[in-house]
């Protein structure tokens, strides 16, 4: 069994290589190929936080998988990221232990390079312009992710502090020019691609904020919050990893689960998994008018997919402790 830290993944991974790998995980979990039991949860009430433990296995990846995720809202805007977490993983045909890695900057990267690929499947093909709302590893994740699947002329950044924000920016420009915007309504004027990563309580992506044909994606999860507000919600294409994670999810996600229980939309909303619509068994955007709106609650196969590149990549290079 291998070892590897967080720089060691995060030298491995390669997310462009990751938005493409996610296409076949995404197909093989709506087809059924995959093994995605419930997460189990354990609540840390004085905390306000979980535990979570996401086991999964993909035949694709020959790869079985468990990981041990901690979520603790109360850390955001520190330097300690909200979500923490560790992977082991098992050889699917002989059952030993193959790796043991540091999570964190997987979560983070699995769920940005998702929402990159929603984006490629589901913005308009002239989309150019795109908002992300946070800045901490998830958004700093999506501003690397978002051009692997489509080339922007420009990433808008937006947070609860427009000094930070604009630090943000500075740091993360490059090829595609990062600028801050005062404020979440600012960043959705006239983006093709509006982002949501953060922890907000109140929604910071509201449908009179945009315009038609908008692809919205949104990942933020606050136990006592929402990111999206309910006419975005209703009036968009609704797309999911999986019907049972997102309608089902536990702990619920109140982006989905408030409309849910007060009627706003019913289960039928969900026009089509990510998987069904890479394997055009479901309809993507429809007209260039429509917002679509990717709602992700995370899913092991995702995972899955990034650990089995980390894991080639280390074996061709020799990095990693081994140990056992």
């Amino acid at each position: 069994m291998i070892v590897l830290s967080r720089a060691d993944v995060e030298e491995l991974l390669d997310v462009g290589a990751l938005v493409d790998a996610l296409a076949p995980a995404m197909a093989d979990l709506s087809a059924g190929r995959a093994a995605v039991p419930d997460r189990t949860v354990a609540p840390v009430p004085d905390e306000d936080a979980l535990l979570l433990d996401m086991p999964g296995y993909a035949p694709s990846a020959k790869l079985l998988i468990s990981k041990l995720v901690s979520v603790f809202p109360g850390n955001a805007g520190s330097e300690v990221p909200v979500r923490q977490a560790v992977v082991v993983a098992f050889d699917a045909r002989t059952g030993e232990p193959a790796a043991f890695l540091d999570g964190t900057y997987i979560t983070a990267v699995r769920t940005a390079a998702c929402a990159a690929l929603s984006a490629r499947l589901l913005a308009r093909p002239d989309a150019s312009v795109a908002a992300v709302f946070g800045t901490g590893p998830q958004a700093r994740a999506h501003v690397r992710a978002l051009p692997y699947a489509r080339t922007l002329r420009e990433i808008r950044v937006a947070g609860r502090e427009f000094e930070r924000s604009r630090a943000f920016a500075d740091e993360m420009s490059g090829d595609v020019p990062v600028r801050a915007v005062a404020s979440y309504e600012e960043g959705c004027d006239g983006a093709d691609i509006v982002c949501g990563a953060t922890y907000a309580v109140e929604p910071v992506i509201r449908r009179a904020w945009l315009a038609p044909g908008t692809h919205v994606t949104s990942i933020g999860y606050n136990p006592r919050g929402r990111e999206v507000d309910d006419a975005t919600v209703a009036g968009a294409a609704l797309f999911v990893e999986s019907r049972r994670a997102a309608l089902g999810a536990v702990p619920p996600n109140l982006d989905l689960a408030e409309p849910l229980e007060r009627g706003v939309i019913t289960a039928e909303h969900v026009r089509a998994e990510l998987g069904e619509v890479i394997e055009g068994t479901r309809p993507g955007r429809t007209n260039p008018d429509e917002i679509t709106l990717y709602k992700s609650v995370g899913v092991i196969p995702q995972d899955i997919a990034a650990v089995s590149l980390i894991l080639a990549a280390a074996r061709e290079r020799g990095r990693g402790v081994t140990v056992g």
